[in-house]
C-alpha cells in the first residue's frame, strides 16, 4: 500500500509540477521539435562512452536513468533525477505510431532499464557491460522492450 501511495505522489508531483514546463506534443517535423532533438543529440554525444557506475548520474559515469536523467537535464526538460521505474510512470504513453521517435525513452525488462530512441533501428543507453553506447533494437533488445513514453519538448521561452 505504501509503494502504491509513494507512486501516486510521484505521478501527481510529475504531472502538476514538471508538465507545466512543458509545450504540448509537437509534430516530428516541427521546428521545435527539431530543435529539442538537436539538443538532446548533443548530450547524448558528450556522454558516451562513459564507463556504468550503478547509481551514477554523470558527469563520468552513468546508470541508465542517470544517462537519461542527465541527457533530459541538459536539453532544458526539468526533471527531478528518479529510476527507470518512475519515468516510466511519469512520462506520457507514446502512441502506437510514435513509439520509436527520436528523443522518446524506451523501457526494457520489467522497468529495470531505459534508454533513449535514436530510430527504429537504435537507441542510446547506459549498458552495465559496456557503459554508454548506442546499440540496434536487436532481437535481443526488442524482447525486453516493455514500452515508451514521450518527452514533451520544453516550452519555446
Amino acid at each position: 500500500m505504501k509503494k502504491t501511495a509513494g507512486f501516486a505522489l510521484i505521478f501527481l508531483f510529475f504531472f502538476f509540477y514538471v508538465r507545466p514546463a512543458f509545450s504540448e506534443t509537437v509534430s516530428t517535423e516541427s521546428p521545435e521539435n527539431l530543435a529539442f532533438w538537436g539538443r538532446m543529440q548533443t548530450a547524448i554525444a558528450s556522454h558516451l562512452r562513459r564507463p556504468y557506475v550503478w547509481g551514477a548520474s554523470g558527469l563520468k559515469s552513468f546508470d541508465c536513468s542517470g544517462f537519461v536523467w542527465r541527457v533530459l537535464t541538459e536539453s532544458g526538460v526539468p526533471v527531478k533525477r528518479t529510476t527507470a521505474r518512475k519515468f516510466y510512470m511519469a512520462l506520457p504513453v507514446a502512441g502506437k505510431n510514435e513509439k520509436y521517435q527520436a528523443g522518446n525513452i524506451v523501457f526494457f525488462d520489467n522497468l529495470k532499464h531505459c534508454g533513449i530512441v535514436s530510430n527504429q533501428q537504435k537507441f542510446y543507453h547506459a549498458r552495465s557491460s559496456v557503459g554508454t553506447t548506442q546499440d540496434p533494437f536487436d532481437p535481443y533488445w526488442r524482447k525486453l522492450v516493455v514500452g515508451f513514453r514521450t518527452v514533451p519538448a520544453p516550452a519555446a521561452q
